[in-house]
């Protein structure tokens, strides 16, 4: 009996030996593989600046040219404590963020709008394709008169960049909603605008979400390109103004301070991805 009992103990505590639940590996292991990428991707620009730095310093790259990183750091340093390096970023940041968080907007709601009535998107869509198809860009010395050399015209050709794109993937969004979903909801006594809010709005959120990272990129391009054609402040006049004195050094200084700017923006949109699709995902 003695024997028996401490069989069944025995069996109890094998029993209770658990492996640790699968999703719990599965999600330590993401996180490893995540930390690993941002290191890898750290280390990748940190070779990156020194070969640059070795290169130059041996006169393999002509350093007239290429300049060299603790050439730029010193040139960057005068820059930002001499000059107007800090205004300059946030007026390129400002007019770039407006330009794309209206522009994405009314994308959004020229792209949902197609929903309502099929005559009206069959109406539109040829001009949008091309609208989409003319390079907005070469408005931009249009479109700088029209709105003066100032910030608006920065935020109207980052706008210009932006809702294009953002209409067209709302549009393809709207196409590939569930018809049957649709018609079930209509067949139950569901109104049109809960269905566009309850089934519409959600389905197309993920196309639109797809297209924020290239819309902050164009936005971006917009604002330089317009701040080269005719602009009192911003990265793009700073180096624009380099180039024209032969200062190489603080072209560089621009190109790589746009470089950062474009890589916060970039983060910056993968947040909000994740936060728009948040409630999705729970789902």
């Amino acid at each position: 009996m003695a024997m028996k009992q401490q069989q069944i103990e025995k069996n109890s505590k094998k029993a209770n030996v658990k492996v640790p639940p699968k999703i719990d590996d599965e999600e330590a292991v993401a996180l490893k593989k995540k930390r690993m990428i941002v290191l890898g991707q750290i280390l990748l620009g940190i070779m990156i600046v020194v070969l640059w730095e070795f290169l130059t310093r041996l006169e393999v790259m002509d350093a007239y040219y290429w300049s060299s990183p603790s050439v730029i750091i010193e040139t960057s340093w005068v820059a930002f404590s001499e000059g107007t390096l800090l205004q300059d970023l946030i007026y390129t940041a400002g007019a770039t963020i407006f330009g794309f968080i209206s522009g994405t907007f009314a994308g959004s709601l020229l792209g949902l709008s197609f929903w309502w009535s099929t005559s009206y998107s069959k109406i539109v869509e040829p001009y949008l394709v091309a609208f989409n198809a003319i390079p907005k860009l070469a408005l931009a010395p249009v479109l700088v008169i029209m709105f003066g050399i100032g910030f608006s015209s920065k935020v109207v050709l980052a706008f210009m960049m932006t809702v294009i794109v953002t209409a067209i993937a709302a549009h393809s969004g709207v196409r590939s909603v569930d018809k049957d979903l649709e018609k079930l909801l209509f067949s139950l006594g569901a109104k049109k605008r809960h269905v566009f809010t309850k089934v519409v709005v959600p389905s197309v959120m993920p196309w639109i979400v797809s297209s924020l990272k290239i819309n902050i990129a164009l936005a971006l391009a917009g604002t330089i390109v317009g701040e080269f054609i005719s602009s009192r402040q911003g990265v793009g006049r700073m180096i624009l103004y380099a180039g024209q004195i032969m200062n190489i050094n603080l072209v560089w200084v621009g190109v790589v301070a746009l470089s950062i700017l474009s890589i916060l923006m970039y983060l910056g949109t993968v947040w909000l991805e994740k936060w728009l699709l948040k409630g999705k995902s729970h789902h």
